[in-house]
């Protein structure tokens, strides 16, 4: 009886502390309910995810492919240079500018058309523009109003093969660009293996975070870029007509600190949305995929109200080296250095260690890099429950000759497993090794001199 006792207070033990635990598990998880199937909060400053449903989905995502196309344009063209407008370009389904073969549009009017109308032809323009540079010499230097249908797609070939290049160098490895407009295509290719491959137009929504991050945050035309999301309406008189560009993006004006982003929709992808916010020394990115079908189009405006909002509300920034943080290093003993010369003959040598660098952080939040990790970050944003881990891996002893300097461990700051910050621990001075001169010098110095 008592051990039956024991054992049914033993199971209402453990079943208490497993319900404490289960309550503790649900305290921190967010209670979000969003209509996207595939949606991501991202912290521009540091890369980090700070919410994900199904953010490593690869999914379709329309028209916010237009993000890297623009940017790519920035990066490698020349706003006031003139694009010639193919037979290709001019046959794009809309929504379109309805430019014509033979027209020339400057490339900062295409821009605006591309990324506040959503022009699918304005795209095709800036990707053959582009594009026609990575051709052989003869088509490069052909007038794009000229090309065949076949040299068109070409041109936009070589210009997806760097958007692709591009995602990753930002570490986008579920990502690939067919199109320069995001209209839904599959594609097949032989890859460096030999082996046939299929690939359709498709990224996830941490992705897509991580370039419109690169987009705002980054790209060394990332002023310019801001500057063509965020404006309302552009106007352009070319090729004989007005042509007034409206933003789509309503969301620019429905919070504080909107500045930027994308809107998308296909009848695969349904509705995308990819936007950047600044607010409390915040820069939060929210993605959004397949939010929504028609008749859903306010959809994606309530997820990213409710996913930014979260962000501002429960995440605050936290320096890595602030006091409390820090790692102590008085907390460094002398490390023991084996055949090492000491000041008495017969000592043990020690060396002191010190922190290289150590510094205090500052306002910045640090440089996310070319992708998520390869940059280290002076501080993160995290919620009141989230823990900054602080482990100190230091070697046991030394062997001489010591160097002044010498790496002999590291610190590591990390959340949830991954590491943001490293320190390294290194000698304060060196020490030279025990030979035969230096012991015959102090046995004459110690005993033989009166």
């Amino acid at each position: 009886m008592a051990r039956l006792i024991g054992g049914l207070f033993c199971a209402f033990f453990v079943m208490n502390v497993m319900q404490g635990a289960m309550l503790t598990v649900r305290a921190q998880e967010p209670e979000l309910s969003l209509y996207a199937t595939a949606a991501v909060l991202l912290d521009a400053d540091s890369g980090r995810v700070l919410y994900e449903k199904e953010g490593n989905t690869p999914m379709a995502m329309a028209s916010t492919t237009k993000i890297m196309t623009c940017i790519l344009v920035l990066e490698q063209g020349t706003l006031d240079d003139m694009a010639q407008v193919s037979a290709y370009a001019a046959s794009m389904p809309k929504v379109k500018l309805y430019a014509k073969q033979g027209e020339a549009y400057q490339v900062r009017s295409l821009l605006f058309s591309l990324m506040l109308e959503s022009h699918n032809d304005s795209a095709v323009v800036l990707a053959e523009y582009i594009g026609k540079r990575y051709l052989s010499g003869e088509l490069a230097e052909k007038n794009t109003s000229e090309y065949t249908v076949e040299e068109s797609k070409q041109a936009v070939k070589a210009f997806a093969n760097l958007m692709n290049e591009k995602a990753m160098e930002l570490g986008c490895e579920n990502t690939w660009f067919i199109t320069p407009n995001g209209l839904d295509a599959t594609e097949t290719f032989e890859n460096a293996a030999g082996e046939t491959v299929q690939r359709e137009h498709c990224t996830t929504a941490a992705e897509l975070a991580r370039i419109m991050a690169y987009c705002v945050k980054e790209s060394p035309k990332r002023d310019v870029f801001r500057e063509i999301t965020r404006t309302q309406s552009y106007s352009f008189y070319e090729n004989g007509r007005n042509v007034t560009c409206v933003n789509h993006n309503a969301f620019l004006s429905m919070m504080d600190g909107a500045f930027s982003g994308k809107t998308g929709f296909t009848n695969k992808a349904g509705y995308c949305y990819v936007g950047a916010l600044e607010r409390d020394d915040k820069t939060l990115i929210v993605a959004l995929l397949a939010c929504g079908w028609p008749n859903n189009k306010t959809y994606k405006w309530s997820d990213t109200r409710e996913l930014m909002e979260y962000g501002l509300e429960n995440f605050q920034y936290k320096e890595f080296l602030e006091e409390g943080t820090a790692y102590d290093e008085d907390r460094l003993k002398a490390l023991p250095v084996e055949d090492g010369q000491t000041p008495i003959l017969g000592g043990t040598a020690q060396v002191e260690l010190e922190i290289l660098e150590r510094h205090d952080g500052g306002s910045g939040h640090g440089n996310t890099g070319n992708s998520p990790g390869d940059a280290e970050c002076e501080g993160l944003l995290l919620r009141e429950d989230e823990e900054i881990k602080v482990e100190c891996e230091l070697k046991k002893d030394l062997q001489a000759p010591v160097l002044s300097g010498t790496p002999v461990g590291r610190i590591s700051y990390s959340v949830d497993g991954r590491v943001y910050l490293t320190e390294t621990i290194v000698t304060k001075s060196g020490v030279e090794r025990v030979e035969l001169p230096w012991c015959v010098e102090q046995v004459f110095d110690r005993f033989l001199i009166l």
